[in-house]
């Protein structure tokens, strides 16, 4: 990825997460927000000359906090359930349960889709089962709709042209799916090199994945049903989990990572990194209220 690479990598902040997730940029705020799995908190940093961070505090395995349609209201996604976050006040408002068929798991990674609704994974906390599912929840549903079962680590979660790409990342797999009659079909497996984990989607269709274990990006192009391997990045972190474009042009590549794990972790482990990229990524989706 040097190539298409303009700035040198930084460390963002003094925060080093148990296990960092779910980077999202919001174009309204110019503010980038990730959550804390493990240590229960959502961030927020805003770049630029007077950057800051800000902590709250989220309820268990809460693993993503998405845009809305409504401004500084978000999405959260926790073992308690769905449900709405008003960022000035700090206040929840729940929306639906945790699935009841997904009792014993936790949630995982999470998008909105290109219609507005809430994808989001379950699996089992000590990654050892493949009791994960991959749901769907929209605006005025009772209750999340069951998609696929029988995943162990769902991850990665990208809308290209008419297909859905996501991964099992102990399966060393990528899948590249549709959706018909609120069920994913049509599944094509294309297995990688180590543990495929988040992953950012550019405007031309090229997917940057953070692969767990292995202190890398790899920047694939995605073609119908194929993935095609263009390079990949080496990071100063052990345990990358996830990335996503932001800043004012969505040019800059902001990365998560996670120390959970490491018996010595280095000064950098569970940093929020940052790399300026000729690449331009996409506007996060937003859920419909």
């Amino acid at each position: 990825m040097k190539r298409v690479v303009t700035g040198p990598l930084k460390t963002i902040g003094h925060y080093r997460a148990q296990l960092g997730e779910t980077p999202v940029w919001c174009a309204g705020s110019q503010s980038l927000l990730w959550v804390d799995i493990l240590a229960q908190r959502l961030l927020r940093y805003w770049p630029g000359e007077n950057a800051r961070t800000q902590i709250h505090a989220m309820p268990p395995f809460t693993s993503a906090v998405l845009l809305t349609t409504q401004e500084e209201t978000f999405l959260t996604v926790s073992q308690s359930g769905i449900g709405l976050y008003d960022y000035a006040q700090s206040r929840f408002t729940p929306l639906c349960d945790y699935p009841a068929d997904a009792i014993g798991t936790r949630p995982n990674e999470a998008a909105i889709a290109p219609d507005g609704a809430l994808w989001f994974s379950t699996m089992d906390p000590a990654a050892e089962k493949a009791i994960g599912s991959w749901y769907r929840f929209a605006s005025g549903d009772n209750a999340p709709q069951r998609l696929l079962g029988n995943q162990l680590v769902p991850n990665t979660l990208q809308w290209h042209g008419d297909k859905i790409w996501f991964a099992d990342s102990l399966l060393h797999r990528f899948y590249c799916a549709q959706m018909a009659q609120s069920e994913i079909f049509e599944l094509t497996a294309h297995s990688v090199d180590g543990i495929p984990d988040g992953s950012a989607l550019t405007a031309t269709g090229q997917l940057i994945n953070a692969r767990w274990g292995q202190s890398r990006l790899v920047r694939y192009q995605l073609c119908e049903t194929n993935l095609e391997e263009l390079d990949s990045l080496a990071l100063p972190v052990m345990q990358p989990s996830s990335c996503t474009f932001g800043g004012p042009d969505l040019n800059e590549l902001y990365i998560t990572s996670a120390r959970d794990g490491i018996e010595r972790p280095n000064e950098t482990e569970g940093a929020l990194l940052s790399i300026s990229t000729t690449l331009t990524g996409l506007p996060a989706g937003l859920f419909q209220l």
